[in-house]
């Protein structure tokens, strides 16, 4: 871990080998909920068994669909005055604490949804919950990395950070599916669990939420809290000035230094097409491609590796030749190896271009988290993650509705690759009016 530690002090005190892995811990617990619970097991035993036999014409898909809506919406609305009072309070980590047990114990109480349409509501309102409380615990995490970085160090910690989120969620996956869901009949995996009402699935909701909780732990012993400072007038305001106070910095931000708007919008937008990439993934490799339904699991494990990787490797760039690199770098391999997978076909040619195109992801994401980190003021980063979060949901719609419209309008599911290749487009054009952080 020597190359994520550095002597001098950051933002927030000595950084040191144990703060930072403790740190990236966290992302590894996370991966609990957005890995196993949100994408691949239980939101599609919520739409597959639960609601299967759902009486009426609207589908559990639907439902569930209109739940994470409602959920979106939410975060949207209080991410960055939430993440604007954790730190004129200098309540991160406390904020953190609360919004993790919040989503353990909401993900702890999908083990009583059962195999039943009657349960669907209570495991969609679990779900909704999980949701808004792992996007909002995100606010203040990521806040913390200039807590636990040098300007030095900004780029490889995240990308560390987003490495071990994606090597929790496959070690998570891989010991869910070999204990509880391979194989056919009444008892499943290596465990012999009883499907019956569901108690498989229903005992790695479980098995996920223990997970998220010890791995959470670490960061909140390990990391000091924000230092609270003095004549911050955002302190012990009501929710409704709260929006006031957050209206009157926007407009200071845009007379002061307009990038940082400017580099909200576009991340947002190059951001939901980098999660679009993930999202349609595995339709694409069984619909067009001829992939086996069940070689899509090995598929999303090597493209978690590789993601993971490239995250890792493109950090020491970010340090050495700034976040707008990597980032834009990036896009323009995505575009590339999109633009290919939309004239080849097979199993071998999207393996190969697939996971050129996960590659690229990794870097993305984390060096899209260390721009703004660079961009930030001292002691604004709560706040910033926040409207980072708010944007981010704000255009959230574009690339599956794109994706959506492009397969209809074509009558082909490899139409859809063009979507998502737009929404990388656009957000590469927009990043590239945005002039890069300085470097110290």
């Amino acid at each position: 871990m020597s190359a994520h530690t550095h002597a001098p002090a950051g933002a927030g005190g000595a950084t040191t080998k144990k703060q930072v892995f403790a740190w990236g811990l966290w992302d590894w617990g996370s991966s609990a909920f957005h890995a196993v619970i949100l994408t691949f097991v239980f939101s599609v035993y919520l739409t597959d068994a639960v609601g299967d036999d759902l009486p009426g014409t609207v589908p559990a898909s639907a439902w569930l669909g209109w739940a994470l809506g409602i959920s979106g919406a939410l975060i949207a609305v209080t991410a960055p005055i939430f993440g604007q009072r954790f730190d004129a309070a200098g309540r991160r980590k406390w904020s953190l604490a609360i919004l993790t047990a919040l989503t353990v114990a909401a993900m702890a109480g999908m083990y009583f949804v059962r195999d039943d349409y009657s349960y669907l509501w209570l495991g969609l309102v679990l779900l909704g919950i999980a949701s808004v409380g792992a996007e909002l615990a995100q606010v203040p995490y990521n806040a913390m990395l200039r807590q636990v970085s040098t300007e030095d160090t900004v780029g490889r910690v995240s990308g560390f950070g987003w490495a071990m989120g994606y090597f929790g969620g496959i070690v998570l996956l891989l010991l869910c599916y070999a204990g509880f869901i391979a194989g056919d009949g009444d008892a499943r995996g290596l465990l012999g669990v009883s499907t019956e009402g569901g108690a498989n699935i229903r005992l790695v909701a479980l098995l996920a939420a223990v997970w998220f909780a010890l791995f959470a732990l670490p960061v909140l012993f390990a990391v000091p809290e924000k230092p609270v400072e003095r004549g911050d007038d955002r302190r012990r305001v009501g929710i409704v000035e709260s929006y006031r106070v957050l209206w009157r910095d926007l407009r200071q931000l845009w007379q002061a230094d307009r990038r940082t708007i400017g580099y909200l919008g576009a991340s947002a937008l190059f951001r939901d097409g980098l999660a679009g990439v993930f999202t349609f993934g595995a339709v694409l490799a069984v619909n067009v491609y001829g992939i086996s339904a069940a070689d899509v699991l090995l598929f999303g494990v090597a493209a978690n590796v590789v993601s993971a990787l490239g995250a890792l490797a493109a950090g020491r760039i970010d340090d050495r030749l700034g976040p707008k690199t990597v980032i834009v770098g990036s896009l323009v391999a995505m575009i590339a190896a999109g633009t290919v997978l939309l004239v080849v076909s097979g199993p071998t040619m999207f393996w190969i271009f697939g996971l050129v195109l996960c590659l690229f992801v990794g870097p993305a994401q984390s060096s899209a988290r260390t721009f703004l980190v660079r961009l930030t003021p001292p002691g604004r980063e709560g706040q910033m993650f926040g409207l980072y979060a708010t944007t981010g949901r704000a255009v959230s719609f574009l690339a599956p509705t794109l994706f959506g419209f492009f397969a209809w309008w074509f009558a082909t599911d490899r139409a859809g690759i063009v979507g998502l290749l737009l929404v990388l487009a656009v957000g590469l054009a927009a990043l590239l009016a945005v002039r890069a952080p300085e470097s110290s």
